[in-house]
């Protein structure tokens, strides 16, 4: 018994190590077929389902798996190799399978204003190294970014030009320079994506344009006039100048020292109006509201019967004639009556007979 059981061991160890160590020949009916490029392998031999049915469903999978990615690796290792410092690499060929994308190709971008500029002129983009020589420290650093060289924010002292003012700071003109530069980078970038789209190129303050309504030429007035230290408090007006409009309004606050019992009442009143439960009526805007009301029904009312009378009377005076007696345009007595072709009787002013 002991000598089975020995004999069952040894003879499953060799079957588990001639699993792990499978030949890297393996032999199939028909020939896969290959796309290195992608490293797809497609097998086209026939299963069988008594092999499926016999053996489980994961074995199965798991030993075709392997074996088809043993010859996919195999069709690897024909191309020729090169050698990248310790590693031994193969180039892979470019793919002959046509692969469906999951978005369309992204558009090309459109040329910048320079782009075009340099087209048209004719000059080509100089590659530039990342490195310089940095004259003060005397050793190669970036040409942009941190530790870039000629970095004049470092600078603990700066030369006062000859034509400068000698009390201007000259590193706050320095820093607000560079904000200058770095804001108009960003409008640029800002008008080339706006003109790459065909949209209205955005414009800084009042842009000047073909012609000028009457509203422009008011808000440019206006502008001018509030462009000073006093924002235009003692600017003198023209004559027969109408105040601007729609320039907005100036929001005014209170003092803060000043008269403590109106603020004592506004808040009073504010408490008294949270604590309320039933809401407070304004008599007054609710009767202006009522009358207002009333006088859009009589209006509209007056409108409809107006409507109504002058269509009628329109159908009426066919039959009649255009008489220019002293009917039509002189006075009328108590009877009422006048010759020519005027109409009824009119009723005489009071006083007059």
């Amino acid at each position: 018994m002991a000598a089975c059981s020995v004999e069952a061991l040894l003879a499953k160890a060799e079957q588990e190590e001639a699993e792990k160590l499978k030949s890297i020949s393996v032999q199939k009916e028909l020939d896969l077929e290959f796309d290195i490029g992608n490293l797809l392998a497609c097998d086209r031999n026939r299963v069988e389902s008594r092999d499926f049915r016999e053996q489980k469903k994961e074995d199965f999978l798991r030993a075709l798996a392997r074996d088809n990615t043993q010859l996919l690796v195999n069709e690897i290792w024909k191309q020729p190799p090169e050698r990248v410092e310790e590693a031994i690499v193969v180039k892979l060929p470019d793919p002959t399978t046509p692969l469906p994308r999951e978005k369309p190709p992204p558009k090309p971008k459109p040329p910048t204003k320079w782009e075009e500029f340099a087209k048209l002129k004719g000059i080509q983009k100089k590659k530039k190294t990342n490195l310089v020589w940095d004259e003060t420290a005397k050793e190669w650093r970036r040409r942009w970014g941190y530790k870039r060289a000629k970095d004049d924010t470092k600078d603990w002292l700066i030369e006062v030009p000859e034509t400068a003012d000698p009390n201007e700071d000259q590193f706050a003109k320095r820093v607000k320079a560079k904000k200058e530069r770095v804001a108009k980078n960003e409008l640029n970038r800002l008008r080339n994506i706006a003109r790459a789209q065909k949209i209205k190129v955005p414009g800084v303050g009042l842009t000047p344009v073909a012609q000028q309504s009457k509203d422009d030429l008011a808000r440019a007035v206006n502008v001018a006039r509030s462009s000073t230290a006093s924002v235009g408090r003692f600017q003198d007006r023209l004559p027969k100048e109408k105040p601007p409009r729609n320039m907005g309004k100036k929001r005014k606050f209170e003092p803060l020292i000043g008269d403590f019992s109106g603020e004592k009442q506004k808040q009073l009143e504010l408490l008294k109006t949270m604590g309320n439960k039933k809401p407070k009526m304004d008599i007054t805007k609710a009767v202006n509201k009522q009358m207002r009301e009333e006088d859009r029904e009589e209006a509209a009312a007056k409108y409809k019967k107006g409507g109504a009378g002058k269509r009628g009377r329109k159908g009426n005076m066919s039959g009649k004639g255009k008489g220019k007696g002293k009917g039509a345009r002189g006075k009328v007595g108590r009877g009422g009556g006048g010759g020519g072709g005027g109409g009824g009787k009119k009723r005489a002013k009071p006083g007059k007979r």
